[in-house]
C-alpha cells in the first residue's frame, strides 16, 4: 500500500497498558489524542497536532497496520514483533516501557532436560518452536488465545510460552516459570516508505520522543 503523502500522519497504537505508558512519550512530542480511547468509540482520533491522528487497533495487528500502510508509526511490544516477524518495518526506538519476560512456564517439578515431548500452549507459537528448535527439544505446539495457565490444569499441555509481569497469575495456578526466552520491551516502529517521504516529520517526533525516554537503572 502506497502512503499518501498529503493525508495525516498516522500512528497506530493499542489501548491499555501500552497506550497508558506511551502516551507521556508522544506528550513530550507535542502530540496528544483529542478523546479518551478508553471513553471513545471512535477507532481514529484527531490529536492536537493537525497533521496527526491516532489509529486505535489490537496490539497485535499493529505491526501489520505498519507494514501495509495503514499507519505510518506504531507502538508495540517486542513480543509481538517477534512473532509478527517485523517485516517492511523500521524499528528505531526501544521506548523501555510495558517491561515484561517472555518465559516458559510450568509445574514446580518439570524436568525440561528430559527425553519426553512436551506439549507447549502458547498464542507465540513461532517464537517457541524457535526457542525450543534451538534448545534441540521436541515438542507439540497447541495454539490458544487466553488464559494459558489453564492448558496445564486441565491436562492440554504440560508447558506454556507467556508473556510474565509479576508472575502473580502463575503462582496463584501453581506454575512457575521454568525458563527465560527473552526480555520484552514495548518498541516504536515506522513504515520504510513513510520514513523516505516524511522523513523530516517523523524524525523530529522520534527525536523528541527518544529525549523523553528514561534511561533503564543499572
Amino acid at each position: 500500500m502506497k502512503t499518501d503523502s498529503n493525508r495525516r500522519l498516522r500512528i497506530a497504537l493499542s489501548k491499555g497498558r501500552i497506550f497508558d505508558e506511551t502516551m507521556p512519550l508522544f506528550e513530550a512530542a507535542g502530540i496528544r489524542p483529542s478523546e479518551d480511547p478508553e471513553k471513545s468509540r471512535k477507532l481514529i482520533l484527531p490529536s492536537s497536532e493537525p497533521d496527526v491522528e491516532f489509529l486505535i487497533v489490537r496490539a497485535s495487528d499493529v505491526p501489520t497496520y505498519v507494514q501495509h500502510g495503514g499507519a505510518d508509526l506504531g507502538v508495540v511490544g517486542k513480543d509481538v514483533l517477534m512473532e509478527h516477524g517485523a517485516e517492511g518495518v523500521l524499528e528505531p526506538l526501544d521506548l523501555q516501557i510495558a517491561r515484561c519476560k517472555l518465559m516458559v512456564a510450568g509445574f514446580p517439578d518439570t524436568d525440561l532436560d528430559s527425553n519426553r515431548r512436551f506439549r507447549v500452549a502458547t498464542k507465540f507459537t513461532d517464537c517457541a518452536r524457535r526457542h525450543f528448535a534451538g534448545k534441540g527439544r521436541q515438542v507439540e505446539i497447541i495454539k490458544l488465545y487466553g488464559s494459558m495457565e489453564l492448558a496445564p490444569l486441565v491436562g492440554l499441555s504440560e508447558l506454556i510460552v507467556d508473556v510474565v509481569d509479576t508472575g502473580s497469575t502463575l503462582r496463584a495456578n501453581g506454575l512457575v516459570p521454568l525458563e527465560h526466552i527473552c526480555d520484552i520491551t514495548s518498541r516504536l516502529i515506522v513504515n520504510r516508505a513513510s520514513m523516505k517521504i516524511r522523513h523530516a516529520r517523523i524524525n523530529e517526533i522520534i527525536e523528541r520522543i527518544a529525549s523523553a525516554i528514561k534511561p533503564v537503572p543499572v
